[in-house]
């Protein structure tokens, strides 16, 4: 089993962690959070557009109508660790949809560029002085995948997930048209100073 540590992290944002499966309504819910932040928000879309596929691009049309004409929308399909330090000021909310689709988009990243990539993610975090939500897929709740290149998918995103779940406060499920505050209800798993296994491509 291979493990990466990575250094303690001390946060003085408010890292706030969506979740759950798709379709749940946890885009909205985020959305809701950002906006009772009373910050400048700004929306980190990690989709890429594809005009050939008219279904995706209707999906990314619906979300853009559902957000305020002021917050600002930036498009960031693998570089998230730059653009939270970009934008790391007290006075912004960084709405980051979704941790699924970047992950997908880093999929080619070998384990030590990957690894390398988690690291700067985790340090960037680590300059913000406002708020940062992220919005996250539930992918583990289905069978195991039949190919490599989905195991890794799924094992990368539960990864980050679960970590994330360990810095964030609060972490929300969204699921069965119900929000759940799992810090509250929920008792964490002991942290043990690793984040996962690398996956096998």
């Amino acid at each position: 089993m291979n493990t990466t540590k990575f250094t303690s992290i001390k946060f003085t944002s408010n890292l706030i962690l969506v979740t759950g499966p798709s379709r749940s309504g946890k885009s909205e819910w985020a959305e809701t959070l950002a906006t009772q932040t009373g910050k400048s928000v700004i929306y980190v879309a990690t989709a890429t557009t594809n005009p050939d596929d008219p279904e995706w691009l209707a999906r990314i049309e619906k979300h853009q109508q559902r957000r305020p004409s002021s917050w600002t929308t930036l498009l960031v399909p693998l570089d998230l660790a730059t653009t939270i330090t970009n934008y790391s000021d007290i006075n912004h909310c960084l709405l980051v949809d979704s941790l699924g689709t970047w992950v997908a988009n880093c999929l080619e990243q070998d384990d030590t560029v990957w690894q390398q990539t988690l690291q700067n993610l985790w340090n960037s975090l680590t300059k913000v002085k406002g708020s940062v939500i992220f919005v996250a897929e539930e992918a583990g709740w289905g069978v195991v995948p039949a190919y490599p290149m989905g195991r890794a998918f799924r094992d990368r995103l539960g990864n980050v997930v679960r970590y994330l779940g360990h810095l964030a406060n609060p972490v929300y499920l969204v699921t069965g048209g119900h929000v759940l505050n799992l810090s509250t209800l929920g008792q964490p798993l002991p942290y043990n100073g690793t984040v996962g296994e690398s996956p096998q491509t």
